[in-house]
């Protein structure tokens, strides 16, 4: 199960923003990723908890952020609820829906589920529509993503063969692109995320999955 920590950073000036540290790993319903990111002082700031299924399909998604908090899954489409913490009891719940393929955000896990979902082969390319959730209020956001699988390589290591994706992703909305390296269920690097620390290596996803 790799488990690791990222730095996040604002991309336009490039000032840390704070961590996320995440553990990720195939289970019974196909792959689970679980994180909390810190401010750069110290404080927990949110937290996600994603399950796909076997075909990348957001099973089940949890954020909190900010006072917030979204669950949502793919249900003819994808549907959400949007809490505040200061209603425990969800009087004034907000329901979505969206014909969209899956869910986005700043965490790398929703980079690895667009990707997996896709299941792009070299110099392949795909657009994909995605309801976004950003941090602090969670507030969603529907668009459409560009995503080409510009190239694969394999880079060898100290526990083996690492195959590394790189993909060019855009935003066909505001035109907004950026470049991401994924080795099987973990982002190396992407806009604004880098990789600091990695327990175990990235498991590899099956072809076809």
């Amino acid at each position: 199960m790799p488990n690791g920590r990222y730095s996040l950073h604002d991309t336009h000036d490039h000032v840390l923003l704070g961590e996320e540290r995440f553990s990720c790993a195939p289970g019974a319903a196909g792959w689970r990723y679980v994180s909390k990111t810190y401010a750069p002082d110290g404080r927990v700031i949110g937290s996600v908890d994603l399950t796909l299924d076997s075909r990348a399909r957001p099973l089940r998604m949890e954020l909190r952020a900010g006072g917030w908090q979204v669950r949502g899954g793919a249900v003819d489409g994808v549907a959400w609820v949007r809490t505040d913490a200061a209603d425990p009891g969800g009087e004034h719940a907000t329901e979505g829906h969206d014909r969209a393929h899956g869910f986005t955000g700043s965490s790398s896990a929703f980079l690895v589920a667009t990707a997996r979902m896709l299941r792009l082969r070299e110099g392949a390319s795909a657009r994909v529509r995605l309801v976004a959730f950003t941090e602090p209020v969670l507030a969603p956001r529907t668009f459409d993503q560009g995503w080409l699988l510009e190239g694969v390589d394999t880079h060898e290591t100290d526990s083996g063969p690492l195959v590394v994706e790189r993909y060019q992703v855009a935003d066909l909305e505001t035109g907004e692109q950026q470049v991401v390296h994924l080795a099987g269920d973990v982002v190396l690097a992407a806009a604004g995320i880098e990789l600091e620390e990695l327990a175990s290596p990235p498991n590899a996803w099956a072809a076809g999955e």
